[in-house]
């Protein structure tokens, strides 16, 4: 399952790349590759810098000081020490709906956030499954892959953008250029499979954080019942939470209604039901 997920995160950021490159040249040359690339950079590139601050204020959450939650801290410290890394800053938010995401361009501004209504619907050891699995996405250095593939997915919307405002306005008519109602077709659909094969690479990445997670704990079922858990309580409480935001937490804040079959191509998160199974399934083969 390891092997399967990191060859599926390789072959997305690649698709993602050469996808950038295809819809560059065809859409606008090298310039209009140029262009969107930087673009895409720079606007992801500002984000990503600032995603510890970002994530943080837009949580309304404050960092849990010595002498509160100790046991939590306790948790996150020893977490981190099994994944060899630093221990990251422990924030809570008031948000009363259980959930919690993980932020920051390296290990030293990292930063895990639990919300208050987290630490009332769990017990300590589902807790720790959850601080487990935000660990394992820093130590996988998920927040640098998300921000490499918002950053291709951002410069591909660009490059669309640009042809389609040139086709629309004083676009090329010379019959030897691209025909303009393609342009215009490749230009709407484009920013939609780059969306695609980014919600993709999400999910694959939230099923490789479980897995690293359970394995920083020794065992899966404190993870699995606690996103069962909170897969249960999130549709019963909402989040007001900025969409771009609903990616980093555990699972989708924005979730309420049961989704169909072709509805979760557009899903961040993978479906509960398979991340726990993959969950238990490997404590079976572990078992076996």
């Amino acid at each position: 399952m390891h092997t399967s997920n990191t060859l599926k995160t390789v072959v997305l950021l690649s698709g993602l790349a050469g996808f950038m490159v295809l819809v560059g040249t065809l859409l606008g040359g090298t310039t209009g590759l140029v262009i969107g690339l930087l673009f895409g950079l720079g606007i992801v590139g500002a984000s990503y810098w600032s995603s510890d601050k970002l994530a943080v204020k837009a949580a309304r959450a404050t960092e849990v000081a010595p002498g509160q939650l100790d046991w939590l801290r306790e948790d996150l410290a020893t977490i981190a020490r099994r994944a060899n890394m630093h221990t990251p800053r422990l924030f809570i938010s008031p948000d009363p709906q259980p959930n919690a995401f993980a932020t920051g361009r390296n290990e030293k501004t990292a930063v895990v956030c639990v919300t208050a209504g987290l630490l009332q619907v769990l017990d300590r050891s589902e807790v720790r499954g959850v601080v487990a699995h935000e660990v394992a996405h820093i130590r996988n250095k998920d927040i640098l892959i998300g921000s490499i593939a918002a950053a291709v997915a951002t410069a591909i919307s660009a490059i669309a953008n640009l042809a389609l405002f040139a086709g629309m306005f004083g676009g090329n008519s010379d019959d030897d250029g691209p025909n303009p109602a393609v342009t215009m077709l490749l230009a709407i659909l484009a920013p939609m499979a780059a969306g695609l094969m980014q919600m993709a690479l999400s999910r694959s990445r939230e099923f490789e954080a479980d897995r690293i997670g359970a394995e920083l704990l020794g065992d899966p079922r404190p993870l699995a019942s606690a996103l069962a858990k909170l897969d249960r309580t999130s549709k019963q409480i909402p989040m007001d939470v900025d969409p771009a935001h609903a990616t980093a937490y555990i699972v989708n804040p924005l979730t309420g209604r049961k989704q169909a079959d072709f509805a979760k191509l557009f899903m961040t998160h993978p479906p509960m039901e398979e991340r726990i199974a993959r969950l238990l399934g490997a404590r079976t083969q572990v078992a076996a």
